[in-house]
């Protein structure tokens, strides 16, 4: 009998798939015992499901992904790539009989340029890693995710991650110069370019900057840099109500301010980071409010939105008096989702982006729909750009409360859109938002969005099942 690959005995066609990698690849770079595969079947999202891959592999160059990607076309085999799995919406989950393609090994800083203001980087480098190294060129690359210590430049390009500074840097996209993309048939396309103008043709860098993984793999990226500004200080506010907070967040901005970070924690995450680590911030506040500048006179600064600050309400404004005890302000931001995960175990973290002008609006309804379903659920947010990660605390093994949970976290998205929001600032769509997608961009948005997909990758074979 003879029997396409579809109708094979699954050993023997693990058995094909895995000698033809091996025919490309060295023998450690490709894993089959299941037991190790099972550890990258998915990211750090809850509620979004995983399946069972075939075979890892991590190459370590670009020819090595070439290879990867011909043999998935060839035996019609579909790929996840992967970075290193902190995402939260499921983008990486593998699916029933993939690849999974991890990209952690490619992981070298290629370029460092001082006077372009470019770095050149494999996918896998770890953010912080970036950051240290520009740094001791007396340059800087700003985004900075709070996962910043494990998440690859290759997952922020592929979900155009955000962070801490968005409020006056930007996010990822905005860094992003040049790609090169190996494509779902293996060939190697180049976009963008290294320069510090450049227009020629339609921009597909920015097209693959938050694809997901969908259109094709990144291997090496161009990334704009910029002067390492000075140290930034901190400015913590209280407030007697997340309204006034976001009040005072909204004088900030109307009044042409421009913090390097501005921050904002409820009363549920106060009392949460001081559980974890008794850090003694003040559990009486109804919201705390970081303000931080990295200008040249930050003090000065600092009292300008202090007085904003006061007029707003605050019960407190206290000024760091130097970078020590502003890097303690910001370690406390850092801790909120490690310290509300503890609260009940798990957590559904939202990432919910509305107008600043409707920020108390969606925290005084994140606060209704807590009462209503009888839950715990802190708030952080970006306040300066409007991000908030609204987190849904739950016991994963009480049914009753995983089904509120989850409730609670699609009328939470449901309220950011009624706000003229957006269900993702910075954590993507994967799997998690899929039938949200849908609703915000509509079914003439979800045709284009395929049929660009059906260009680069006609066979569905890159990151199926994720986005639409």
């Amino acid at each position: 009998m003879i029997m396409s690959r579809t109708e094979a005995a699954p050993d023997q066609a693990l058995g094909d798939l895995t000698e033809r990698l091996l025919a490309g690849l060295p023998a450690e770079a490709v894993l089959t015992d299941t037991d190790v595969t099972a550890s990258y079947a998915h990211d750090m999202a809850s509620f979004c499901p995983a399946g069972t891959p075939a075979v890892v592999v991590l190459p370590r160059t670009v020819e090595e992904v070439q290879h990867v990607m011909r043999t998935a076309t060839a035996l019609r085999v579909p790929v996840v790539p992967q970075g290193a799995r902190t995402g939260l919406s499921g983008g990486a989950n593998a699916s029933d009989g993939c690849i999974v393609l991890s990209l952690t090994k490619m992981d070298r800083i290629l370029e460092i340029n001082p006077v372009d203001r470019i770095a050149v980087v494999e996918p896998g480098v770890v953010n912080a890693a970036l950051s240290r190294a520009v740094g001791e060129h007396g340059l800087y690359y700003p985004p900075d995710p709070s996962s910043w210590e494990m998440c690859t430049i290759g997952g922020n390009i592929g979900t155009a991650s955000g962070g801490l500074c968005c409020v006056k840097y930007g996010v990822t996209a905005e860094y992003v110069l040049g790609l090169d993309v190996v494509l779902a048939d293996g060939r190697l396309m180049s976009t963008g370019r290294r320069t510090a103008k450049g227009v020629a043709g339609y921009d597909l860098t920015r097209l693959f900057v938050g694809s997901e993984g969908s259109l094709g793999i990144v291997v090496r990226a161009v990334l704009a840099l910029r002067p390492k500004p000075p140290q930034q200080l901190v400015l913590a506010a209280e407030f007697a109500s997340a309204a006034a907070a976001c009040d005072a967040v909204c004088r900030i901005m109307a009044g042409g301010h421009v913090p390097s970070l501005l921050e904002l924690m409820d009363r549920t995450t106060v009392a949460a980071v001081n559980a974890m680590a008794k850090m003694g911030l003040p559990e009486t506040t109804e919201a705390l409010l970081l303000a931080a500048f990295d200008t040249p006179d930050p003090a000065a600064d600092l009292a300008a939105v202090g007085a904003l600050c006061e007029a707003a309400g605050a019960t407190q404004v206290v000024p760091a008096d130097d970078v020590a005890e502003s890097e303690l302000l910001l370690q406390a931001r850092r801790l909120s989702l490690t310290a509300l995960e503890a609260v009940r175990g798990v957590t559904m973290i939202d990432d919910v982006c509305v107008p600043r002008s409707r920020l108390g609006d969606l925290i005084e309804g994140v606060e209704r729909i807590a009462e209503r379903h009888r839950l715990t659920i802190g708030v952080v947010a970006h306040a300066g750009d409007g991000n908030t990660h609204p987190t849904v605390c739950f016991d994963a093994a009480d049914p009753d409360e995983s089904r509120r949970a989850r409730e609670s976290f699609d009328e939470i998205m449901a309220l950011g859109l009624e706000l003229g929001g957006t269900i993702t600032g910075e954590h993507g769509v994967g799997v998690l938002k899929k039938e949200w997608m849908a609703r915000e961009i509509g079914p003439v948005g979800i045709e284009m969005q395929r049929g660009i997909k059906r260009v680069f990758d006609p066979l569905d074979l890159l990151n199926p099942g994720k986005l639409f």
